[in-house]
């Protein structure tokens, strides 16, 4: 057995040694905790929507509004690491990060808390993409930062599942703010120890491109913006349609900076790469999927099976251990499997799982959804150490932030717009159905028990339509998986993964 216990595996610019074991911790606890938030405010949005006043339409931006801006902001977080310094930037990143999470759990009302969930994303946008380009500096190429990525892959792939976990824990047993203030220790820990042990990259000469990141993430936003005003509005309401069209545009307007600028947020020579591009498209597409899944799964518990929080919460501990467990496994396999077969079996077995999910009804209770949930934790537990290695394969070290931030922000801005879409088609399939189920109850329609059936059976029809929606997506991964993405060997060599044990001495 190896540890990972070299305290002068890589010098830190203050001349300090640098112990891999704890740098490894700081890392893992930041991309944990930034990937966690995603989701771990979707087991408290009832209890949310309860307490500052959100409308239907509205409490799709608590989650929204962090995908946003830290999947647009990414790609400009990750330039910061190779300009400034990935240390300095990973711990501004994440002092940002538990100021507007403090912010957040004492905010009054809906506005204020979607603000802070914004900041939330600004923080992660800078501390996320180095991070990955730390375990880089920190660890050898060979088993050592093999290992360092497996562990990186698995916090990334099991942060989504226990934020669902931990945020019912937090909601029943405290209070929904505590889903928001538990990132601040964390935070300040972090931002503290993160100057001792790691360290620093040589910084290089150029600008930040921000005219292109104002004009990604504007343009996700009013996308965005524009699917979920299509849920109320309708699809042929102007300020619907002029919001899609101004987010096409200046989707447009990115594209033409970053192929023409000097200092290009996103220089397009690193998509020129087949295998690498087809890996941000799965990692885009399973994000549209599962992002749905997790907003629409946690209500449904709640709402429909009628579970506590804290209930809830233990109800999604399936997905937690199936994606750690099987990410752990894969780690020791695939070496000899490449990385191109995990890549087609996970989306497949996703798309798998949401499509089974649409079947559940008002009355099935919790083993309709136990079996696709964790069908759903296979497929995520598959596919992500594969993603994260064929990503960072043959990328120059200067690049490294960008490499890493441009898989996050498929990810973020993947769920961002698959969340916007699902939600959008379940709203109107709810709308109708309710429509439908009033007609036919007559003058019953307005008794209590009768109401809050049609009420169960409208919102389940919907979510079903939106289950099956993302299964579609997912699916469209799996073909772009099939097609697209080639095996092959990479800088940081799979085959070691194989030999290597996540057990890492933290005192070294």
């Amino acid at each position: 057995m190896t540890t990972l216990n070299n305290p002068l595996s890589a010098p830190a610019a203050t001349g300090r040694p640098v112990r891999p074991g704890l740098a490894l911790v700081l890392i893992s606890a930041v991309q944990l905790m930034v990937i966690l938030d995603g989701t771990i405010v979707n087991v408290a949005l009832p209890s949310i929507q309860r307490a500052l006043h959100f409308s239907a339409a509205g409490l799709e931006w608590v989650v929204a509004a962090y995908a946003l801006t830290f999947g647009g902001l990414l790609l400009l977080g990750g330039r910061s690491g190779d300009l400034f310094g990935r240390r300095r930037m990973f711990t501004i990143g994440v002092g940002i990060f538990a100021l507007a999470s403090l912010l957040g759990g004492l905010a009054p009302n809906s506005a204020l808390l979607i603000v802070a969930r914004m900041l939330q994303g600004v923080g992660g946008a800078i501390a996320s993409p180095t991070a990955l380009a730390l375990i880089q500096n920190t660890f050898p190429e060979g088993r050592e930062r093999a290992r360092a990525m497996g562990v990186y892959a698995a916090m990334s792939g099991a942060g989504g599942s226990l934020g669902l976990l931990l945020g019912g824990v937090l909601t029943d047993l405290v209070s929904w703010r505590w889903v928001m203030f538990v990132n601040v220790p964390i935070g300040v820990l972090v931002a503290l120890a993160a100057p001792r042990f790691l360290p620093e990259n040589e910084t290089r000469p150029g600008r930040l491109d921000l005219p292109g990141a104002v004009s990604v993430t504007a343009g996700m936003t009013a996308v965005v913006y524009g699917f979920t005003r299509a849920a109320t509005a309708g699809w042929s309401d102007p300020l619907t349609m002029a919001s899609l069209g101004l987010g096409l545009v200046l989707l447009g307007v990115f594209l033409r900076i970053e192929a023409t600028s000097p200092h290009a947020l996103m220089p397009l020579r690193i998509l020129a790469d087949r295998t690498r591009s087809g890996a941000y498209l799965v990692m885009l597409g399973l994000a549209a999927g599962m992002f749905g899944a997790f907003f629409f799964l946690s209500q449904y518990v709640q709402d429909v099976l009628g579970y506590s929080p804290l209930k809830a919460g233990f109800a999604f501990l399936p997905m937690t251990v199936g994606i750690g467990v099987t990410a752990n496994v894969l780690a020791r396999t695939v070496g000899r499997i490449g990385t191109r077969r995990p890549m087609i079996i996970g989306p497949a077995l996703g798309a798998a799982g949401l499509f089974w999910l649409s079947f559940a009804r008002v009355g099935s209770g919790y083993l309709s959804i136990l079996g696709p949930v964790v069908l759903i934790a296979l497929g995520m537990g598959t596919t992500f150490l594969p993603l994260t290695l064929t990503v960072m394969s043959k990328v120059e070290r200067s690049e490294a932030g960008l490499a890493s931030a441009l898989l996050n922000a498929a990810q973020q801005i993947g769920g961002s717009l698959g969340l916007s879409v699902v939600v959008t088609v379940a709203a109107s399939v709810t709308a109708a159905r309710r429509v439908v189920l009033t007609h036919a109850a007559g003058a019953l329609a307005g008794q209590p028990g009768v109401a809050r059936g049609i009420a169960h059976q409208a919102v389940t029809s919907g979510y079903d339509a939106g289950f099956r929606v993302a299964s579609v997506i997912a699916l469209a991964a799996f073909l772009v998986a099939a097609l697209v993405i080639r095996d092959r060997r990479s800088s940081v060599e799979p085959d070691e993964l194989e030999q290597a044990e996540v057990e890492f001495d933290f005192a070294a």
